[in-house]
């Protein structure tokens, strides 16, 4: 139940900082603005977006990377690993068994077999 809970918190954190990181506008977009480019008209105004955005997107990153810990280590409990000599292996009944080549049996030693040779030799 707990680790139904962390799952969907990782997946909402994970697809808010994929759309808080596509909202925000990159480094050289000021530049591209003094040519008449208009990246520096936002959402938020143009200097209010870059504060909130990043402080937002630091909070969901750390909420990712506590969640996939948090994942990792309830995931971890879990398991319970066995060595090779501890397993068993089911024992086959005859009728369930498949042949191997140690199954087969050997091809008769000699001119005996049951195919024909040809006449003459």
């Amino acid at each position: 139940m707990l680790e139904t809970i962390v799952l969907v918190v990782h997946v909402f954190a994970t697809i808010a900082l994929i759309v808080l990181v596509m909202l925000q506008t990159g480094k050289g977009a000021e530049a591209g603005a003094a040519f008449g480019g208009g990246a520096s008209s936002t959402v938020f105004g143009s200097s209010g977006a870059g504060s909130f955005l990043s402080r937002t997107t630091a909070i969901l990153a750390t909420v990712f990377f506590a969640t996939s810990l948090s994942l990792a280590y309830l995931s971890g409990k879990e398991v319970t690993t066995k060595s090779v000599t501890e397993v068993v292996a089911p024992v086959q009944s005859d009728s369930d068994r498949v042949m191997g080549p140690a199954d087969v049996p050997a091809a008769p030693v000699g001119n005996s077999s049951d195919v024909p040779t040809p006449e003459g030799k």
